[in-house]
């Protein structure tokens, strides 16, 4: 059988040189324990540390990958995670069965290139890169989602995780025991409907 093309997806912890420790580990392992979890479904290969501060994982398509990097950097947001991630989502070639069970032991130039555009990536700013049809667009578009995200204040983080998982500001009010016009300033001031403006634009291009 040919090998056919993946959805090849993996990340690393930006400068984790520089603040290894383990707290930043046992975090970085709960984060991928919790996507494997919550998106079993979408994921073909689940995503496997194959370093300390890497993993590498296949999934089901290019929504599912795009899905599981913005809900990764969103619950790295909901618990307050000290460390950034640097995302690759590529569609390539893996010539190698699929490992159900882990994302190891499979070759292919599809991991090879996935692999090298993360190390390019070291040069620039931007964390997020997707290589499929649209890819130019959707790129675009990642670069304004990490825009708002790596504008958002630590101190912000649990106002910015309230609102993401769908509180109102009146809600959030009381579940923070703040001011109901304070949280509507603050809404406004984290542009957090712009960002929900950029996840609902990134999924029509992957969906067009």
């Amino acid at each position: 059988m040919a090998a056919k093309k993946q959805f090849i997806l993996i990340a690393d912890v930006i400068g984790s040189h520089e603040t290894a420790g383990n707290q930043l580990m046992e975090d970085f392992k709960m984060l991928v324990s919790y996507t494997n979890k919550i998106f079993s479904s979408s994921i073909e290969s689940p995503l496997t540390i194959t370093l300390a501060d890497e993993f590498q994982g296949i999934v089901s398509s290019a929504m599912a990958g795009i899905d599981i990097i913005l809900a990764m950097e969103e619950y790295i947001l909901e618990e307050e995670f000290d460390f950034k991630l640097r995302h690759v989502l590529y569609e390539g070639i893996v010539e190698s069965p699929i490992n159900p069970e882990k994302a190891l032991e499979m070759l292919g130039s599809g991991l090879t290139n996935a692999r090298n555009r993360l190390n390019e990536m070291k040069k620039d700013t931007g964390r997020f890169y997707v290589s499929t049809k649209s890819s130019t667009a959707i790129n675009k578009m990642m670069r304004i989602a990490q825009h708002f995200i790596d504008s958002w204040h630590p101190k912000d983080r649990s106002t910015v995780s309230g609102f993401l998982q769908g509180h109102d500001y009146k809600a959030l009010a009381k579940i923070q025991q703040k001011d109901e016009s304070t949280l509507w300033r603050r809404r406004k001031s984290l542009a957090i409907d712009e960002y929900q403006m950029c996840k609902d634009l990134i999924h029509h291009l992957v969906n067009n």
